[in-house]
């Protein structure tokens, strides 16, 4: 008969800057659940972010699914953070917000042709 352990550690830490991170990677839990959410597998997310063992990412999913509100408001905070810091920047560099308009541009030009 297997034995079953009482408790499964989920690799997490938060790091300095409050970001949390997998275990001792550089990889975010922003990362690992952004592509499992658009569809990556554990295998893939793997293959994608072999620093992080497989384990590891199962064990992420498994403690998302477990804690969904949770985790989704710490990812729609760190969203919200980041799109202020970039209007931030841009307003203070122009020659950057003009490239940055021109990629968004083409990348929704792409999208809307992809989708065509």
């Amino acid at each position: 008969m297997i034995a079953t352990p009482a408790i499964v550690d989920v690799p997490l830490r938060t790091d300095e800057n409050g970001v949390i991170r997998i275990g001792q990677t550089r990889v975010t839990l922003l990362t690992i659940i952004g592509r499992y959410q658009i569809g990556g597998s554990p295998e893939a997310i793997h293959e994608g972010f072999p620093s992080v063992s497989l384990s590891d990412i199962y064990a992420v999913i498994a403690y998302y699914l477990a804690q969904r509100a949770q985790v989704d408001q710490y990812i729609a905070e760190a969203v919200t953070e980041a799109e202020r810091w970039r209007r931030d920047y841009e307003a203070n560099n122009p020659e950057v917000a003009a490239s940055n308009a021109k990629l968004r541009a083409l990348l929704d030009k792409h999208r809307h042709e992809s989708s065509a």
